[in-house]
C-alpha cells in the first residue's frame, strides 16, 4: 500500500501527494517559482536554503539533470513540490530529477495540486510548513502544530549554512581582480565575472573586511544568498567598511546587505519574487529587462538614505530592484543578472561593473 504523504501549512491547509525524493520529513518555508523550465538551476541555487519550493509549471523532469547545469556544489533547498514528475528523455541527462533529490537527501512530493497551492500562497502569503515524506507516524493535525512551532527564517543566518568555508580561486586569468563574498553564490556569477576579465577569488560569508582588503582586490562582489539579510553575521559591518575603499557590486542578498550598510531598511515581501519573467525598468536609461529573481525581502524605497540613488524598479509591484551610491563606486541589483532566463537582457551588468572598476583604476575599460 502506497504511503500517503502530505504538506501541512501553519495556517491549517493540507496538500496530499506522493513521495518522489528522499523519504524524510522536514520543516521549511513554502514559496512558489513561476519558471517554466530551469528546475535544476532552481534546486541547486543556495538561495533556496530553508525553503520548500513549489514549481508552478505542470510537467517537470523531462530533460533530466546533469553536472554541467549545477549552480552550486550541492542542493540546499528543504524540499520540492511538483504536479507531474516525468522520467527524462534528453541526450544531456545523466540523472533523473527524482534521483538527484534522493542522492542529496531532499524530500519531494508529486501529485500536489500546485495550482491550488500557488493561489493559496499568493493570497495568504508565504507559509511555514511541515513536509511529511518519511517513516514517522505524524498526523496532519500534528504536522500543522509542528509547522506553527518552527522558528522560520526571519532572524536566521542561512548564509553561514550554505557558504563554502574553504573559499577558492575560481579564475586566475584576467587583468583585474575581484573578491566574491560567498553568501550562497551561484556558479554563473563567477563564470560571468571571469568572462568580463576578472581574476575571481571566493571567500566565506564571514570574512572580515580587513582580510578582504589584505588580498588587494580591484573590486569586491557581494553574492546572492538565502533568508534574512539582517541576520547575516558581520556582513553589514564588513560592507560598510568596504564602501569607499574598493568598487562594490551587490547581487540579490548582496544588494540588500549593501543597502543596509548605507542606512537603508529591508522589508519582507508577501510571497517574494521567484521566477524568470519579472520585468524591471532601468530608471537611468528607461530600458526594460526580463529578469530572473529569487528573494523574499526587498529594500524599502521610502527609507532609502540620501547617499543612495534608485536605479531599477520592478514593474509588477514597484519594489526596489537596483541602487547605486551617489559618491562612491558601488552598484547593486536585486535580480539575478547571471541567470539568462531565455533573454540575456541583464547580463550586461557585469561589463558595466568592469567599466566602473576600470574608471577607478584609471584604465578606462
Amino acid at each position: 500500500m502506497e504511503k500517503r504523504c502530505f504538506l501541512a501549512l501553519a495556517d491549517g491547509e493540507i496538500f496530499y501527494g506522493k513521495s518522489c525524493g528522499a523519504e524524510v520529513d522536514t520543516f521549511g518555508e513554502v514559496v512558489f517559482n513561476t519558471g517554466m523550465t530551469g528546475y535544476q538551476e532552481i534546486i541547486s541555487d543556495p538561495s533556496y536554503a530553508g525553503q520548500i519550493v513549489t514549481l508552478s509549471t505542470a510537467e517537470v523532469g523531462n530533460y533530466g539533470c546533469n553536472p554541467e547545469d549545477m549552480e552550486s556544489r550541492k542542493l540546499f533547498l528543504q524540499g520540492l513540490l511538483v504536479q507531474q514528475l516525468n522520467e527524462p528523455s534528453n541526450f544531456r541527462s545523466n540523472e533523473s530529477l527524482g534521483d538527484i533529490l534522493k542522492r542529496h537527501w531532499v524530500p519531494a512530493l508529486s501529485g500536489i495540486d500546485t495550482r491550488r497551492l500557488v493561489l493559496h500562497l499568493r493570497d495568504k502569503g508565504t507559509q511555514k510548513a511541515f513536509l511529511h515524506a518519511g517513516s514517522s507516524k505524524v498526523t496532519a493535525d500534528e504536522a500543522v502544530e509542528l509547522a506553527k512551532s518552527w522558528e522560520g527564517l526571519d532572524g536566521q543566518d542561512y548564509a553561514a549554512k550554505v557558504s563554502d568555508s574553504r573559499g577558492r580561486v575560481w579564475s586566475d586569468t584576467g587583468d583585474l581582480s575581484v573578491v566574491v563574498y560567498d553568501f550562497g553564490v551561484k556558479y554563473n556569477i563567477l563564470r560571468l565575472l571571469a568572462r568580463a576579465g576578472f581574476r575571481v577569488q571566493v571567500v566565506p560569508a564571514w570574512t572580515s573586511s580587513a582580510d578582504v582588503l589584505a588580498l588587494k582586490p580591484d573590486a569586491v562582489c557581494l553574492s546572492n544568498g538565502p533568508a534574512d539579510p539582517g541576520a547575516v553575521r558581520g556582513a553589514i559591518a564588513a560592507a560598510r567598511e568596504l564602501i569607499g575603499k574598493v568598487p562594490l557590486l551587490g547581487i540579490c542578498l548582496g544588494h540588500q546587505i549593501l543597502g543596509l550598510a548605507c542606512g537603508a531598511q529591508c522589508e519582507r515581501l508577501k510571497f517574494g519574487h521567484h521566477g524568470c519573467n519579472h520585468p524591471v525598468r532601468n530608471l537611468l536609461d528607461e530600458t526594460i529587462s526580463i529578469t530572473s529573481q529569487n528573494h523574499n525581502y526587498a529594500l524599502t524605497e521610502s527609507a532609502l538614505p540620501s547617499c543612495l540613488e534608485l536605479t531599477h524598479r520592478n514593474l509588477n509591484d514597484q519594489t526596489v530592484e537596483g541602487i547605486r551610491h551617489r559618491s562612491e563606486p558601488m552598484l547593486a541589483v536585486q535580480f539575478h543578472p547571471e541567470a539568462g532566463p531565455g533573454p540575456n537582457d541583464a547580463a550586461g551588468l557585469f561589463q558595466q561593473f568592469r567599466n566602473l572598476v576600470g574608471r577607478v583604476q584609471g584604465t578606462g575599460n
